[in-house]
């Protein structure tokens, strides 16, 4: 890779740095891995560059070890099929029940493509043009299948699709989530309910900013959005309105957390290289020039997350045993330092006499519950 010159366009570099193959788009679901850890600049420059982390991680080793499995793809696509047919009528009929007063049927817009142009700047265009009409006083009733949304994240412009967005209904507009997880005598799965509000959340804090921009009134976007997913063993749509405001308070919290990926990628060195074709040991070394803030809990959500622990374990990082390990011992980088510091083999500075005095305590108060002497 030809060095960086300093005139360089911060998207120049992360263009550079992700080589010739087209970028991944941002997502509702990476932008909601992303905030749940907004100390990672390693994940921050892989998502804004559009690098393919999956496949950066198999190309060192490391298979992903979770997403969806074709068959629950497959299933999901149906299902959704299933509430669009007849032009959403399932989603009016739902509408309906949650809400508890008349909605009247309304016509449906395809924005998957634009005139033939399935471009994302072409379809968060028209996008963007339609909900000026319908926010502006119309009362022209459209459901926007598949809108593009966008939302500036750590300084760069994500893409996100909700399924569906309602007409006006009650002065309000919902956005609408089709998934394939059951709800069984009305109750489903708790954490799969908890995902997706992330995700919708992610999308009505677009829609606000989409509004601000357009000199729209925000107070018409719902803080509720319609979940839909099979009900009980069958495949009838059950629907829930499901409140998102906590989760809306702590995606802007997390997200004015996030470092510009542009900055961090500027801070790489110039011979830096995340382009998933090149060798193995130059993607290794690049990978490795990011800061990482593993936690056990990236194993659920990110596709780097086995590489990180293993560099975590081998340094000794207080990271591989959670975010309170982490928050414990501030300022402390590997937990072989930690015991040095109890140990009495090193004298800790004032900078960490404060945690090594909390670990003491507590390893006293362990040895009294034991029934040791402290």
């Amino acid at each position: 890779m030809p060095p960086q010159h300093p005139t360089e366009l911060p998207g120049d570099r992360l263009a550079a740095l992700r080589g010739p193959r087209p970028p991944q788009p941002y997502t509702a679901r990476k932008i909601t891995a992303l905030t749940a850890n907004p100390a990672c600049s390693r994940r921050a420059v892989l998502d804004a560059a559009g690098v393919d982390k999956a496949v950066v991680a198999q190309r060192m080793g490391y298979e992903p070890r979770f997403g969806q499995s074709p068959f629950a793809i497959a299933r999901e696509r149906a299902f959704e099929a299933l509430v669009k047919w007849g032009g959403y009528a399932e989603l009016i009929r739902l509408l309906r029940e949650q809400l508890g007063i008349p909605v009247g049927e309304a016509a449906v817009t395809d924005l998957n493509e634009v005139g033939g142009d399935s471009s994302l700047a072409r379809r968060a265009k028209e996008t963007r043009n339609l909900l000026a009409r319908l926010a502006s006083g119309s009362d022209e009733r459209l459901i926007l299948d598949r809108p593009l949304l966008t939302l500036e994240v750590a300084g760069q412009t994500a893409y996100l699709e909700p399924q569906a967005l309602t007409h006006r209904v009650g002065g309000r507009f919902y956005v609408v989530e089709i998934r394939s997880f059951p709800a069984i005598d009305g109750q489903a799965d708790p954490t799969a309910v908890a995902q997706t509000a992330k995700q919708a959340a992610v999308s009505v804090l677009a829609l606000h900013r989409i509004f601000e921009q357009l000199v729209l009134d925000p107070a018409q976007i719902a803080h509720e959005f319609l979940l839909i997913c099979p009900k009980d063993f069958s495949n009838r749509p059950y629907g829930r309105l499901v409140d998102l405001r906590q989760e809306l308070d702590a995606l802007r919290f997390q997200l004015g957390r996030l470092r510009r990926a542009d900055d961090l990628a500027l801070a790489l060195p110039p011979s830096a290289t995340l382009d998933i074709d090149r060798a193995e040991a130059e993607l290794d070394d690049s990978v490795g020039a990011l800061d990482a803030s593993y936690t056990p809990d990236c194993l659920s959500f990110c596709e780097m997350a086995r590489y990180c622990r293993d560099e975590a374990t081998a340094c000794a990082s207080p990271t591989r045993l959670g975010g309170t390990v982490r928050n414990t011992i501030p300022g402390i980088d590997s937990t072989r330092t930690a015991l040095a510091y109890l140990e009495g083999v090193l004298a800790p500075g004032p900078a960490e006499a404060a945690a090594i005095g909390q670990l003491r305590a507590a390893e006293r108060l362990r040895r009294l519950r034991q029934g040791g002497a402290a």
